[in-house]
């Protein structure tokens, strides 16, 4: 069995080159709830999530399973 890493939100964003104003702005939504969305991952929908994964250019595996 292969282990897939994960990486933390903000570690996308960082590898991905953007600030949070930036990749918030790509995505569509506010950088406060950017901001809100790194400090937990718990809470966001799920079209937010595939927008995330393609503006950080990482593959859902990566970021959101553990």
């Amino acid at each position: 069995m292969i282990k897939v890493p994960k990486i933390t939100l903000k570690a996308a964003r960082v590898n991905a080159g953007l600030t949070q104003k930036e990749a918030a702005k790509k995505i569509g939504i506010s950088y406060q709830t950017l901001s809100d969305y790194e400090k937990d991952e718990s809470k966001i929908k799920l079209s937010t999530i595939k927008k995330m994964c393609s503006v950080y250019g990482f593959p859902l595996e990566y970021i959101f399973l553990k």
